[in-house]
């Protein structure tokens, strides 16, 4: 979907009948059609055709010879069966860019296993360090590693698009939602591997930044964090607690963490005393960085995101008004929009084969018949 917001033309290969599995994942389902929203938000700019991927093998081919890139996401294995794997495309598409996204990668004692967003935060250790102190552990309310995965895999291609100009030759990619998410420990993994420091859940707590977190306000949370000392006197200054400042358990960040508990159950009985919008309007202009938790509402009527655009209105196919969260990335010339509206299964299988391969409209119409395409 990144690519195709750039510009790309975007194929979506999908099983005929069914198509993909995220079309069923309701509700709630686009209005008079059998899609789901959830399709909805990351499908745009994509064109679908359907093929029999056991029947259609010529087809892939011939697509492969005329492309750049080539994304799938099967279980190790299962497209070289049907001899769609990297080592027979190939042999057929030298130039071609083959990224496969798995759970676990292709090597290893968990290479054949299926992988889903919230097993991998599971296994790397990310719903460990997620949920309330002295909680459950918790997923995070979005698929993170699943799409961390896929901003690896743009890098990744875009990287190997830029060095084919220098080799003239495409290569195998290979992103997993595992090593994604171990990447994405960061700080976290690195206490362990260099200090031997286990991790624990905070809530909303910084482990080692005091204070950086959400507090209960009258109304709501207000999420403050003060990541130097300038910032903390600031913030001390701002919420009239000045003295505090003067202690020397608070007088920098080391000493904060120490003693944490004492402080910020202080900041924690301020903050109750005033709305979110107090809060607001009190911390102008501060230099720290501060914002309220709102809901799904709150954010796409929050006028900062109203201002930018995020959100676009395009005509489904279906002929429905439909809202989308546009690219969060903004060129000074290059296109970055949302051209296409997520397809409706097969829409463009025709178009395909007629204008990228150069089928007659007798020969697509036989391969409807002995159902290898749709």
């Amino acid at each position: 979907m990144i690519l195709g917001d750039l510009g790309a033309e975007v194929l979506k290969i999908e099983r005929p009948v069914s198509g993909d599995e995220a079309r069923h994942w309701g509700p709630p389902f686009i209005k008079g059609t059998q899609d789901s929203v959830y399709f909805l938000s990351v499908n745009r700019n994509k064109k679908s055709i359907c093929i029999d991927l056991q029947q259609g093998k010529d087809i892939i081919y011939e697509l492969a010879m005329k492309s750049d890139v080539l994304v799938e996401n099967y279980v190790p294995g299962k497209l070289s069966k049907f001899g769609l794997g990297y080592k027979e495309i190939s042999k057929v598409a030298p130039h071609l860019i083959y990224c496969s996204l798995t759970g676990y990668g292709y090597e290893g004692p968990y290479s054949n296993r299926p992988g889903y967003d919230v097993i991998a935060a599971s296994v790397g250790g990310l719903m460990h360090i997620t949920g309330p102190k002295d909680g459950p552990p918790c997923k995070v309310g979005v698929a993170v590693t699943d799409l961390a995965t896929g901003l690896y895999a743009h890098g990744a291609i875009m990287a190997a698009l830029y060095q084919r100009i220098k080799t003239n030759s495409g290569q195998w990619i290979q992103c997993n939602l595992l090593a994604t998410q171990i990447a994405s420990l960061i700080n976290i993994g690195s206490n362990y591997l260099n200090a031997n420091k286990e991790a624990v859940r905070w809530g909303s707590e910084h482990e080692s930044i005091v204070p950086y977190e959400a507090f209960p306000t009258k109304d709501g949370y207000m999420t403050v964090g003060t990541g130097s000392n300038a910032q903390f006197l600031e913030l001390l200054k701002r919420m009239q607690l000045i003295e505090l400042f003067e202690n020397d358990k608070f007088k920098d960040n080391t000493a904060r963490v120490k003693n944490r508990d004492e402080l910020l159950d202080m900041l924690r009985r301020e903050f109750k005393k005033k709305s979110n919008e107090d809060w607001s309007v009190i911390f102008d202009g501060a230099s720290f960085p501060y914002g309220p938790i709102n809901t799904i509402g709150q954010v796409f009527e929050d006028p900062h995101v109203k201002h930018t655009k995020m959100v676009q209105n395009m005509e489904h196919f279906s002929g429905e008004k439909v809202k989308i969260v546009g690219p969060p990335v903004t060129y000074s010339y290059a296109t970055n929009e949302v051209r296409l509206a997520p397809p409706m299964l097969g829409q463009h299988t025709d178009e395909i084969l007629k204008n990228i391969l150069g089928y007659s409209n007798d020969k697509i119409q036989n391969l409807k018949k002995v159902k290898i395409v749709q």
